[in-house]
């Protein structure tokens, strides 16, 4: 089992930046990709970011170049680091764990003024 916790949303301006981070429970913690989702009121969850057990990473076209996803194995904590927010961010955040199963976290909310 690996149970995650979000942490990081809130309130900014268009432009701003924010720092999401997703901590693990477990010990197999590196056996999984980390990613994350959002979804937006009325959407479908959608992919954001991916990062795989050694680094690699992954992005979905509409953050590419604003969002870094990373992760610090000996924290067991992915992160997300959001700049140059816009409003069409605004979503709950969601962090998932994959490997031989799959978990989710409770999400964060991000909203994005104009």
């Amino acid at each position: 089992q690996v149970q995650l916790v979000e942490s990081g949303g809130g309130l900014v301006q268009a432009g701003g930046s924010l720092r999401l981070s997703c901590a693990a429970s477990g010990r197999t913690f590196t056996r999984y990709a980390m990613r994350w989702f959002r979804q937006a009121p009325g959407n479908e969850r959608e992919f954001v970011a991916a990062v795989t057990w050694n680094g690699g990473t992954y992005y979905a076209d509409s953050v590419k170049g604003r969002f870094t996803i990373s992760r610090d194995n000996a924290k067991h904590t992915v992160y997300l680091q959001m700049n140059s927010l816009k409003p069409e961010d605004t979503a709950v955040y969601y962090c998932n764990a994959r490997g031989p199963l799959s978990f989710w976290g409770q999400g964060t909310q991000v909203t994005v003024s104009s």
